[in-house]
């Protein structure tokens, strides 16, 4: 369901107010830089700028809906916005030589022309270096909007040439607030709220069964690493490595370990921080009287030090199995 401006204003409410700021007084940059997490409403607040740049009558800063440019729009048939995406693992120089090319066409529409280029971190030197070139002889009414989560990705020279827009998270909160309200349990919404900040993936991922099964199995390794090294190495083989099989995967199971051994560890200390696994809270407490802070602290290490391990560790059994080692250990 598309978002209103007060939703919007709510998620961003400093880069909502900048940049319908600089519209209504007619200090628009020629180019921008969207930079923020995912699920932070870069790309949703990029389709209301675009809107409104676009739109032929705007009442008080927002979008009429109505007018022809807003349905052209709404329809994906505007003629004078481009989106640029990665082809592939990178944006290619032949990507903005098009981009470029369409951009001097005659054949646009009157008005305002824009792109926007999504990922664009994601441009090699050939392509940063070619878009580089345009973004220094910017072209009347012509807009450029770049999107990205790695800012320092982006070559410093195109940085310098757009106007930086940082998106905050969403706060964790008020994202746990909006899933409950969609029907989410307290629990599952406490433990996707710490792996997504995005309110759609989230939901997504608590409708998946595989999610739910990885969230069970990561709470029974923790009970059954701190009781028997053994049985750990054994299930690990039988149940974790079969989940969490894939890379990315592979990586969400270290985070979601590392937040239960985060929630034994605030229980331990008394914090009443949102725990990520509230449904436990009975069973940490019970593991936090049996452990010691240097204790947590060096299970904690062990986590993070696989994580970082994992993208250059070709054999993960061997990497997880010295974890289990770790964590029992110490």
């Amino acid at each position: 369901m598309q978002k209103t401006t007060d939703e919007f204003l709510d998620m961003q409410p400093v880069v909502m107010k900048r940049l319908q700021g600089a519209y209504g007084k007619d200090r628009l940059a020629h180019a921008y830089l969207f930079e923020g997490s995912a699920g932070s409403g870069k790309k949703e607040i990029t389709h209301f700028f675009v809107k409104l740049l676009l739109c032929e009558k705007p009442i008080e800063n927002v979008p009429c809906e109505t007018c022809r440019s807003c349905q052209l729009y709404n329809s994906g048939n505007h003629t004078n916005i481009i989106f640029i995406e990665p082809d592939g693992q990178n944006i290619k120089i032949d990507q903005i030589r098009e981009l470029i090319f369409k951009l001097n066409k005659t054949g646009l529409s009157r008005g305002r022309k824009i792109y926007v280029i999504e990922q664009a971190d994601r441009m090699n030197n050939s392509s940063a270096n070619a878009l580089l070139k345009f973004l220094e002889e910017p072209e009347f009414n012509v807009t450029a909007i770049l999107l990205t989560e790695r800012l320092n990705a982006i070559m410093s020279t195109i940085r310098s040439r757009c106007q930086l827009v940082s998106f905050r998270p969403l706060s964790r909160p008020k994202l746990m607030e909006k899933l409950i309200a969609d029907g989410m349990t307290g629990s599952m919404a406490a433990t996707v709220s710490m792996l997504t900040q995005s309110e759609e993936e989230a939901l997504a991922m608590s409708r998946d069964e595989q999610f739910a099964e990885s969230r069970k199995t990561v709470l029974k390794m923790v009970e059954v690493v701190s009781s028997n090294v053994h049985e750990a190495l054994l299930m690990l083989q039988a149940e974790w490595l079969p989940l969490f099989k894939e890379k990315e995967d592979a990586e969400r199971g270290l985070d979601m370990l590392l937040f239960a051994y985060r929630d034994i560890a605030s229980v331990k200390a008394g914090l009443e921080t949102a725990r990520t696994y509230p449904d436990m809270e009975e069973t940490w407490k019970q593991m936090a009287l049996q452990r010691s802070f240097t204790l947590l602290s060096k299970q904690l290490q062990a986590i993070l030090q696989a994580k970082q391990q994992l993208p250059r560790n070709m054999n993960r059994t061997l990497l997880m199995e010295q974890l289990m080692l770790n964590l029992q250990e110490g």
